[in-house]
């Protein structure tokens, strides 16, 4: 993990901490050195201990001394570093067991249920392999992606953009609250437990990525408080949110592995992403049931496709730290990047609040006739000719107009209709 590397082909050496890669007159360096190696050369990169003469740990363990660029992670922030293949988190034995096992009881699920299911199943391009297919009775095809250790943010974009473009929805499982994933696509996360309960078929239940929408009247008697409010007020507005099963009122059954390996591939429950309360930009992305989809999108007015994930999120911005460059070869060190403590992303609240506020004052006007005597007796209270007189829109009495607007309303009701 190193902060330079050699451009074999340029014949250039590159300073990964500077922004302009120490070559402001090549704009394009970074997006070719940060290319995927499937993608270009795999001997573009090389070490700059190898390349100067000197000894390339990595050469002298029988590994290569070609390199790739990936973005680090230290003391908050992301460096890019120059690392020697293989990526550096390799599954251990447990977390490959855990891995194995969900994908056998995922596959095993469909199967007994009748859908057709494979494991280790490539788009067309290759570009993404789905640990387990699962294709529902109506053609839907669920890619779940088992992800039991740490991916990027723009690896997770990548592949579920890569899945969809091949009509496969991709449904990522993470054991830790802590993922990446979480959000950045649609998700569910399971308890860590060992393999061997995995495999025999102890309850895995699904404790977050899946929601139910609760929509509540906002007044004195709701048991909910308003999420508009500060205290304890009640704004007479309804309130839609997205909750967990645990949290809903009255509480929901969990929903287990087998209920979403069905459920997802039947259509019964469908993924969508909720941006959050006063941004746009940011969001979660969650598993629902497709009624509940169905009335959140009615809500909101919402009937357009749903915004994908930024290719590139905050805690994966790159930074510059402008250092002199390291022409050692770090390969195989441990600790010379340590990685922060990383936030809880899982946080289990409701989310996505929507609130529609009270309509305008509507009171049902029956046709009525108004008898001259009646016109002639408001006439005489209101000190107005009988032509001035109107009905108001909100109760239906009669009032003197004021102006020609289409719509007039009393002192009684204009008041409700301020305070509100």
């Amino acid at each position: 993990m190193a902060n330079g590397v050699w451009h074999t082909v340029y014949d250039i050496e590159i300073n990964l901490s500077l922004p302009d890669l120490g070559h402001e007159d090549r704009p394009d360096l970074l997006r070719e050195i940060t290319a995927s190696v499937a993608d270009r050369d795999p001997q573009l990169l090389e070490c700059l201990a190898h390349h100067h003469g000197r000894e390339c740990l990595s050469e002298s363990g029988g590994e290569s001394p070609w390199m790739f660029i990936r973005r680090g992670r230290v003391g908050g922030r992301r460096p890019l570093v120059a690392s020697h293949p293989p990526i550096t988190h390799k599954a251990t034995p447990a977390e490959s067991a855990q891995h194995k096992a969900t994908k056998e009881r995922i596959v095993e699920t469909a199967s007994r249920s009748g859908l057709d299911a494979d494991a280790e199943v490539s788009t067309v391009n290759r570009r993404t392999v789905s640990d387990a297919l699962v294709t529902g009775p109506g053609g839907i095809r669920i890619g779940w992606e088992i992800q039991y250790h740490h991916i990027s943010p723009s690896s997770v974009h990548r592949r579920s953009v890569n899945a969809v473009q091949h009509e496969i929805t991709p449904l990522w499982v993470a054991k830790d609250r802590t993922a990446s994933l979480i959000d950045r696509a649609p998700w569910a996360r399971v308890d860590d437990m060992p393999w061997k309960d995995i495999s025999d078929g102890k309850e895995m239940v699904i404790r977050g990525g899946y929601r139910y929408l609760q929509v509540w009247k906002c007044v004195p008697s709701s048991d909910r408080h308003c999420p508009l409010s500060e205290g304890a007020g009640h704004c007479e507005g309804t309130h839609a949110e997205w909750f967990l099963p645990a949290l809903c009122q009255p509480e929901k059954k969990p929903v287990h592995i087998e209920d979403l390996v069905l459920s997802s591939a039947t259509g019964e429950s469908v993924p969508v992403y909720v941006p959050n309360r006063g941004n746009g930009r940011a969001g979660r992305h969650m598993w629902v049931p497709a009624d509940d989809c169905e009335l959140w999108r009615e809500l909101v007015g919402e009937k357009t496709p749903l915004p994908a994930a930024p290719e590139q999120e905050e805690d994966d911005q790159i930074t510059f730290a402008e250092q002199e460059i390291d022409r050692t070869c770090r390969a195989g060190e441990e600790g010379w990047f340590v990685s922060d403590v990383r936030p809880i992303r899982d946080l289990g609240q409701p989310t996505g609040g929507y609130t529609l506020q009270p309509m305008p004052l509507q009171r049902s006007v029956k046709p009525s006739l108004i008898t001259s005597v009646e016109r002639a007796a408001a006439s005489a209270a209101l000190g107005c000719p009988t032509w001035e007189l109107g009905l108001c829109a909100g109760c239906g009495q009669l009032m003197r107009r004021h102006g020609r607007n289409a719509a007039m309303y009393c002192a009684v009701c204009r008041a409700e209709l301020n305070g509100r």
